[in-house]
């Protein structure tokens, strides 16, 4: 890893994919497709600032999602940095359009003529949808089974605490 002249730290294109969790290949696919902006040169090399990190981060948690990669683009493409940031640490739902679930680990999971999905993950392998035309009825039982997985999350059993 180096620093930048403004103090920022930059990245080769090995430390960015390991830094994100995706291969190099990965890193020049996107950066080919538009998903991540070229890297800067510097001589002979080019490097990858703080803005391509977290961009992929963002790309990765948004796959997670099971979004296409248009879909991961317009999502990206309407955000400024901090947003992205914001998304890639799981603080917002992506697109956060009205209708959205008010939690900020909502990720879309698919949009149809029946309207928007919302999907939670609530523990590896298990998921919960939630549709954008739920009820308040609805929308607080998710509320509620989303706080009972937490919960077990955290090591409480039973839900209690």
């Amino acid at each position: 890893m180096m620093r930048s002249m403004d103090d920022g730290t930059v990245y080769r294109l090995d430390e960015l994919a390991a830094a994100a969790g995706v291969s190099a290949r990965t890193v020049r696919y996107y950066v080919q497709r538009g998903l991540l902006p070229s890297p800067e040169f510097r001589g002979r090399d080019t490097v990858y600032g703080e803005a391509h990190l977290w961009r992929l981060r963002a790309i990765r948690r948004l796959q997670a999602g099971l979004l296409s990669l248009d879909a991961i683009e317009a999502e990206l493409g309407r955000r400024d940095l901090d947003g992205i940031a914001r998304l890639a640490r799981g603080e917002e739902a992506p697109g956060a359009p009205a209708g959205a679930p008010e939690a900020a680990d909502a990720v879309e999971s698919a949009r149809g003529a029946e309207g928007r999905w919302w999907r939670f993950e609530l523990a590896p392998g298990l998921e919960l949808h939630l549709s954008e035309d739920a009820g308040d009825e609805v929308r607080a039982l998710a509320r509620e089974i989303r706080k009972t997985s937490e919960r077990r999350r955290a090591g409480r059993p039973g839900g209690e605490g």
